[in-house]
This record gives structure tokens, C-alpha cells and sequence, in this order.
């Protein structure tokens, strides 16, 4: 569980961690009574047409902009450092960025075909969520979502590490909790390892994030990265002994 200090750099925290996508793609059926703050416009990049595929075990990375890597080079995202993390520490893996800026859970269940359609896939990363909560779209639909996607990827054989997130508290305290318990039930329901906040220790801290105050910058991205990384390599090791 992540811990910041005073209540306004909580509400700071919060508020940027759920600003996580730079670009929308769908418009909610009512507008809020009080709006966020709006968010930074960048093209959302389709996904990526289908290449040739490597024949090593791969994790890939289902996200929105965070996973994208929006600001940074490509070899800055922390997907990258994964793939980074993962040779050094001697695995012969493939690390499989699939993260698109703008994505809510629904659009990540659209495109999960593709993203699971890799050749090899043993762990699947699952970041969404982030814009959801931005929007206020409605909790009920962000679970089930997710529960699709999570129900699919183990139907094919696919360990599942998921990465909660926080919802803006200008849409009530009611919503703000209900989102954030979405992931406990699902990691609990599905007996799934959960990172219960992917930006813990990089929310709402000025010098670990890009000017929008939105995306993490480099040394952010680092901190990202290890926190994934701390919760990953269990399930990479796991899956190395079923398939030896």
C-alpha cells in the first residue's frame, strides 16, 4: 500500500495518478459535476500491426500511456527497463510494449487478441484502468473489463500481474473507493498478484515527473519499472520451471 505525507499531497497524488492518459478516445455518457483538470492532447497511436515474432518466452505489457511511455524514448519506458531488467538478471525473455495512450479498460479488451497474439506469451501486464477513473466512467463496466480480460488471458495459459490505480476524488469519496477495490477483488477473485499503485513512490512528486505533472520522467519511469519489476520476476521464474 503506498503512503504519502499530509492529506494535500495525497489528494495531489491521487489526482495525478488517475491523469495518466494524454489523449481521449471516448467521451462519457454524462459530465461530471466537477471536471478534472484537462488533460495534456497527444495522438493516440494505433495498435501496432502484427510483426514477426521471436521464438523466446514474452511478457507483454497491456497499459495506456504510462506503459506507452508518452514523453520519453521508447528505450525509457518502463516496459523497456523490464526487458532491460530481465537480461541483466540472465532470463531470455521478450518484453512485449503494448501499451497505447488514450486506452480505457474496455478499448484494452479490444485489442487483447493482438496483444496476447505474440507467439509465447507466458505473463501478461495488465495496466488499465487510469483513464477510466479520469473520466468517471462507471466502475461496474472498468471490473467487468478487466475481469474479461483477465479471464481470457488465463484461459490461454497466461500468468496475469496486475497493476491497480487510483481514481480523482472530485468524482466523491464513493467512486474513489469503490475503483480502488475494484483491483483487490479481481487479484482475489482470480488469484492474481496485484501491485495495488503503479506510480507508489512517483505520484505527486515535481522532480520524478514530466512538466504535465502527469507522466513519469525518467528517473520516474526507473522507479516504475522496479516497482513492477519486485512483482514480475516471481512469475517469470515460475513460469521458467513449468517450461523446463
Amino acid at each position: 500500500m503506498f503512503r504519502f505525507r499530509g492529506a494535500g499531497c495525497v489528494l495531489l497524488a491521487i489526482v495525478v495518478a488517475v491523469a495518466a492518459s494524454a489523449c481521449a478516445r471516448e467521451t462519457p455518457s454524462s459530465a461530471p459535476p466537477a471536471a478534472p483538470p484537462p488533460p495534456v492532447q497527444a495522438p493516440a497511436p494505433p495498435a501496432p500491426p502484427q510483426a514477426e515474432t521471436s521464438n523466446r518466452l514474452k511478457v507483454v505489457v497491456l497499459g495506456d500511456s504510462l506503459s506507452a511511455g508518452l514523453g520519453l524514448a521508447q528505450a525509457q519506458s518502463y516496459p523497456a527497463l523490464l526487458q532491460e531488467k530481465l537480461a541483466a538478471a540472465g532470463y531470455d525473455w521478450e518484453v512485449v510494449n503494448a501499451g497505447v495512450s488514450g486506452d480505457t479498460s474496455a478499448a484494452g479488451l479490444q485489442r487483447l487478441d493482438w496483444a496476447l497474439d505474440q507467439g509465447r506469451v507466458k505473463i501478461l501486464v495488465l495496466e488499465l484502468g487510469a483513464n477510466d477513473g479520469l473520466r468517471g466512467l462507471p466502475v461496474a463496466e472498468m471490473k467487468k473489463n478487466l475481469a474479461a480480460i483477465i479471464e481470457r488471458a488465463q484461459q490461454k495459459r497466461v500468468a496475469v500481474l496486475l497493476t491497480g490505480m487510483e481514481a480523482p476524488p472530485n468524482f466523491g469519496p464513493e467512486y474513489t473507493v469503490s475503483f480502488r477495490q475494484v483491483y483487490r477483488d479481481l487479484a482475489r477473485q482470480y488469484d492474481v498478484p496485484l501491485v495495488p499503485f503503479l506510480l507508489d513512490k512517483v505520484a505527486g512528486m515535481p522532480n520524478l515527473n514530466q512538466g504535465d505533472g502527469i507522466h513519469p520522467n525518467v528517473e520516474g519511469a526507473r522507479i516504475v519499472a522496479d516497482t513492477v519489476w519486485s512483482a514480475l520476476r516471481p512469475l517469470v521464474d515460475a513460469a521458467n520451471s513449468s517450461a523446463s
